[in-house]
């Protein structure tokens, strides 16, 4: 029986064998370790009648991707070229990608592409962007990658499954979407030098940017900071808030800790405070509500201190203990603590709680002014008259790191460090909050309603700069003037569902400019987590803070410093390598080798044109297209195995066959000291958060089992050298790492797949 293959266009043709082979061997061409013979024999196609050339292309792919291991990681390469050729034949029906123009005007008609790309650009200049593109540079993205693309980046009907573009169409249109406004004299500079540094990975994009630059909708921030008030209203405006920016793929992050405590009298004793658990509910519902752009559920953390009355039952909300009325478990928490909970510990003394609202002032304290807070609290603790709970510091914090270690999601604030050494003077703009990855610190002020022009929502815009394509701590120049005015350009091009966060962005401009495949780079410097190199750690981070600040202390001249510069410490010519805890220079003698002098006097002189501009943030999917590894986090193994929209991903860590050997892996660490070594000497240059993990392997502990003192010694070194947010809780269970070889996808369970969590601010 002749059996016939439905082609893409609905027409049929006689099965060809041979045209399939060539795909296989064109897909397998001068790439080392690789057979495909294998691939076809792997794939075993049972073809029948009417079979689809789509069918075909995606068992081949699988098949691909199914040899993926550390014997053979090159078929990384294989799968992807053969995603690559899938996608070039629903997008162009054919190999050859079509002229960028033609591309253009099509999507435009299906509404998927932004009318302003026709209107910004002459078919001149459509001209020369198009034979400056580099479709070649697909072929260099690895399996994971081009999944990730075609699962969540490239513009495409979600519903049908029909994709619309391919990876560097995508890069090329952001590049010339975002300096569309720059005068036409140098706009096309610019425009090829962002392609070539976002295609050629030297620069990292999150979520939102990729997905959603070029097309109709214009909200690209990655995190969302809001805080609710103790009011009604306020309440009702940060649910209104929540449930826009949800919809719109952000990750919000919440501050709460305002609000008043069970059973406080309300209108002068008129009725009884229901207390925060009612109204953490209302929040979770507002998150979960809409789904992010039809992707995936909204995600938040909710901040509140450690002080708070209600605290004992605040810690235990994510956990499975208890009644349903005691549970919030969709929200991941924050909790806030300061100097003086950490004094308490050291002295074996008790941290007593409070409602917010039954000492005036204590709250607002607690982040603007740490003696003014330290003198409110403690005349507090001797005032009978007030409401209040004492109860041994130990005792608390040993509760929060239970919590912590058995959700994985209980998470940590530092709220004086991210005040003392951050960008913003506290007096005038304080740091209440974090957001759901806990790496940004920006201002907020809770919202009276959704209109409110004195309320302020914070958003913060995302990149990274790939520290392994860095030869040189001078080549960050280049990389980091680019990141710069690419988001800063961003938010310009972005439109605001939410008043209170378009005032904010305008007057502050904020930016989070964060490192991913910092652990490839440890590798091929040969030094590692557990015994690493701080004198270079210190060189290259120095390197790229002053290249971001100088970058945007050049462009303040170039196209103005933002209104609210007199709210920064930037504004007075310091910057974060002053601020920092001395304690840091225990590990790396303080050096300046950069022109720091200069810079401050240009910074007095002119300001800043952005408020902030690093913010180290996980990088999942962003470091899976970039063949990195993720953020400045370990790799669990040479070979981890991902969950995407498409099931199990593999991906490989960068130069595995020469650098196998220097990877230090997550499990393989006996404590997290080396990691958080590391993480001081990143703060000290960093002016807002960094997404820090710690992680425990019980194999290296007696009996299994991580002691409750050595949790606690890793949290006061943490705050010792300035650390300002804890995210994750990792431990390893003792199972093994998944072997690869063997990897049957229906058997995973959730827990042994590295999974991300917000789309948007994992970049």
């Amino acid at each position: 029986m002749t059996i016939q293959v439905t082609k893409r266009d609905g027409k049929k043709e006689v099965l060809d064998l041979e045209k399939m082979h060539k795909v296989v061997f064109f897909a397998c061409d001068n790439i080392a370790g690789v057979s495909a013979s294998e691939v076809e024999i792997k794939s075993h196609i049972q073809f029948y009648d009417g079979i689809t050339s789509s069918e075909i292309q995606e068992t081949l792919i699988k098949s691909a991707a199914d040899l993926i291991n550390e014997d053979t990681p090159n078929y990384q390469w294989v799968a992807g070229n053969l995603v690559n050729y899938h996608l070039r034949k629903m997008v162009y029906n054919s190999f050859t990608p079509c002229h960028i123009l033609e591309l253009i005007e099509k999507n435009v008609e299906r509404g998927f592409y932004d009318t302003a790309l026709l209107e910004d650009y002459s078919s001149e200049e459509w001209e020369v962007i198009n034979n400056y593109i580099k479709h070649d540079r697909d072929f260099n993205i690895s399996y994971v990658g081009m999944e990730q693309f075609r699962g969540k980046y490239l513009v495409q009907n979600r519903v049908t499954k029909d994709v619309f573009e391919t990876p560097q169409m995508a890069y090329m249109l952001i590049a010339a979407t975002l300096f569309s406004s720059y005068p036409k004299e140098t706009r096309m500079k610019w425009v090829k030098d962002y392609y070539d540094a976002i295609s050629n990975f030297d620069i990292s994009l999150p979520t939102p940017v990729m997905a959603g630059v070029r097309t109709p909708q214009r909200q690209f921030s990655s995190c969302v900071l809001i805080e609710a008030g103790d009011s009604l209203d306020s309440i009702n405006a940060t649910s209104s808030s929540i449930v826009k920016y949800v919809s719109q793929k952000a990750g919000i992050g919440v501050n709460a800790g305002a609000i008043r405590a069970i059973n406080s009298p309300i209108r002068n004793g008129d009725a009884s405070h229901t207390g925060v658990i009612p109204f953490y509910k209302m929040f979770q519902a507002a998150v979960k509500s809409c789904s992010q752009g039809g992707v995936r559920g909204g995600a938040a953390t909710l901040y509140y201190p450690l002080w708070h009355l209600e605290v004992e039952d605040m810690l235990v909300l994510k956990n499975n203990k208890g009644t349903e009325d005691n549970r919030v478990r969709h929200l991941d928490y924050g909790v806030q603590f300061n100097k003086l909970m950490y004094e308490r510990l050291m002295t074996g003394g008790n941290i007593t709680l409070f409602s917010p609202n039954d000492v005036p002032g204590l709250y607002e304290a607690f982040f603007a002014d740490q003696d003014k807070f330290r003198e409110l609290y403690e005349k507090a603790e001797r005032k009978t008259s007030i409401r209040k709970k004492s109860i041994p510091a130990i005792d608390l914090f040993s509760a929060f790191m239970n919590e912590r270690k058995n959700t994985g999601r209980i998470y940590l604030m530092n709220v004086d460090h991210a005040n003392d050494h951050g960008s913003f003077k506290p007096d005038l703009a304080p740091i209440r909050q974090s957001n759901l990855c806990c790496e940004i610190n920006l201002p907020t002020k809770p919202l009276e309603h959704i209109f409110d022009e004195e309320g302020e929502i914070s958003l913060c815009t995302l990149s990274a700069i790939n520290w392994g394509n860095i030869k040189t701590p001078a080549d960050f120049e280049k990389p980091c003037e680019l990141s710069i005015r690419g988001l800063d350009a961003l938010l310009d091009y972005q439109k605001y569902p939410v008043l209170a966060a378009q005032l904010s962005t305008e007057k502050r401009r904020p930016l989070g400019i964060g490192i991913i495949n910092f652990a490839y780079w440890l590798a091929k410097n040969d030094t590692n987590y557990s015994n690493p190199d701080l004198e270079l750690v210190d060189e290259w981070a120095e390197a790229w803070s002053y290249y971001l600040i100088k970058a945007s202390a050049d462009l303040a001249i170039e196209k103005g410093t933002i209104s609210g510069n007199e709210e920064t410490k930037y504004g007075q010519g310091i910057t974060p390598n002053q601020t920092y805890k001395k304690e840091v220079d225990e590990l790396v003698k303080h050096t300046e080798r950069q022109d720091w002098k200069g810079l401050r006097k240009q910074l007095k002189e002119t300001g800043v044109r952005n408020s902030t501009l690093m913010a180290l943030m996980p990088a999942e999917t962003s470091a899976q297209i970039s063949n990195s590894t993720n953020g400045i986090e370990p790799p669990r193994s040479l070979v981890s195995v991902k969950q995407s929209k498409h099931g199990v991903l593999k991906q490989v860590v960068p130069e595995y066959r020469r650098l196998q050997n220097k990877y230090d892996l997550l499990w393989d660490q006996k404590s997290p000291e080396g990691y958080l070594k590391i993480v001081a000497i990143l703060q000290k240059y960093v002016d807002q958060g960094i997404s820090v993990n710690t992680s425990y392997n019980p194999q290296f502990f007696e009996d299994e089992k991580i002691p409750m003192s050595v949790m606690i010694q890793h949290l006061l070194m943490f705050y010792k050298y300035g650390g300002k947010q804890l995210y994750y809780f990792n431990t390893f269970d003792g199972q093994g790492e998944l072997d690869i070889n063997k990897l049957n996808e229906e058997q995973l369970a959730p827990g042994d797949l590295d999974d991300e969590d917000c789309d948007s601010c994992t970049i």
